[in-house]
């Protein structure tokens, strides 16, 4: 029998890329659900080549925009709008596997509906569990879901770990994550002013959206992935650690007591990840071209914490001082992250700006009380409104 999967920002790098390796397995999956925000072009090609069962905008009058072209094309499929829609498709007893792949903080209901309703989810939206933390990783233990990462990182350390989960805490010594160190590894800290959106985006191993992209021109990627990985592993945030590795080939490790490391290697592609997490135990073909080591150039690292480093990424060690915090400080930097970068985006910040956004916004939010989703989420609310009246204030 197929396995019905549906995706949550399936027009997204992480989206498209789903499709391509589902459309590689007719017999074992079908597409029942694609979601999207604004891309009505993309979404109706989607649904013309994988007549899903559900299209759901989050926009209504994309979503009319959308529902109409279906009809004009003659298409089965039901759209649907609005973010209680998404949810819905993703909680929906027919569905097995979700995706989630939408950017940020909203995808966090739709990652929490799926938890609770017990699915393989595929958690490519590391922003869900960066601001849910303990009160997501009880709703998938209470949901009974199986929580796989899609990260590349995070696939990397849960292909490097024991099986047992049991033993991580007794073997493993270190989780390190690696960094490509983004479009700026090498660029002098003091040209960073003058950096522009389509800089930022350019990443020179892999292909992401314009968000993601400048999230790892800042290292504010690995900032989130620190985050996630201390709740996705039970990990003490003082056993994670960031590497630099250009080459993007080495994409995680795990170091064990006796001081040996497994690593997971391959090519810098997401459809890796992502058949793993479809087809996870066993493995399957992604149409990732495998890794000839005759051709590959020498692979290097550095250390995150020298000064250049640290002049040039200020924002990286954000993620442990969080993790001390109180329990709503990640979600406070994951909202004031954003609204930052939508501003660099915009043209209204300067580049080197979106760290004084976050470290200002860290500095005025009460993060304490925030045990329940609904803390969170106006811990969410409160930091979205500091970081915008912060923009306000700077000159570009």
């Amino acid at each position: 029998m197929r396995q019905a999967v549906a995706i949550l920002g399936s027009t997204g790098s992480v989206g498209a890329n789903t499709l391509d390796v589902l459309a590689r397995h007719p017999d074992r999956f079908e597409v029942f659900a694609l979601t999207a925000s604004t891309r009505v072009d993309v979404m109706l090609a989607q649904c013309v080549s994988f007549r899903p069962q559900f299209a759901v905008m989050a926009d209504a009058e994309r979503a009319a925009e959308l529902a109409r072209r279906c009809r004009e094309q003659g298409l089965p499929t039901q759209v649907l709008a609005g973010a209680q829609a998404i949810a819905d498709v993703a909680a929906d007893e027919r569905v097995q596997i979700v995706m989630a792949a939408i950017v940020g903080a909203a995808g966090l209901e739709a990652c929490m509906r799926a938890a609770l309703a017990g699915k393989r989810l595929l958690l490519a939206n590391k922003e869900a569990l960066v601001v849910g933390g303990p009160v997501f990783m009880q709703a998938v233990r209470k949901g009974g879901a199986r929580l796989l990462p899609i990260d590349s990182e995070h696939s990397a350390i849960f292909q490097s770990l024991p099986p047992d989960p049991a033993c991580w805490a007794g073997q493993v010594d270190k989780l390190i994550l690696t960094a490509s160190g983004g479009p700026f590894r090498d660029r002098d800290p003091a040209t960073l002013r003058d950096v522009t959106p389509e800089q930022a985006c350019a990443h020179p191993n892999w292909v992401m959206g314009r968000k993601i992209s400048v999230d790892s021109a800042t290292m504010m990627n690995k900032v989130l992935e620190v985050i996630e990985a201390r709740y996705l592993f039970d990990m003490e945030p003082d056993r994670i650690q960031v590497v630099i590795h250009p080459q993007s080939i080495i994409h995680s490790m795990v170091q064990f007591r006796d001081n040996s490391i497994v690593a997971q290697l391959g090519t810098p592609d997401m459809r890796v990840p992502i058949a793993y997490g479809l087809c996870w135990p066993d493995r399957m073909e992604s149409g990732a071209q495998a890794l000839d080591f005759h051709a590959l150039a020498a692979m290097s690292f550095e250390a995150v914490d020298s000064a250049e480093h640290q002049a040039r990424f200020p924002g990286l060690q954000l993620a442990w001082q969080v993790l001390a915090a109180g329990a709503g400080a990640p979600a406070a930097l994951n909202a004031a992250n954003e609204v930052a970068v939508a501003a660099f985006l915009d043209g209204r910040i300067r580049f080197d700006q979106i760290h004084a956004v976050n470290d200002h916004t860290l500095g005025r939010i009460d993060t304490q009380a925030s045990d329940s989703l609904e803390a969170l989420l106006a811990v969410d609310a409160a930091a979205r409104d500091c970081a915008g009246r912060m923009v306000g204030t700077l000159a570009v």
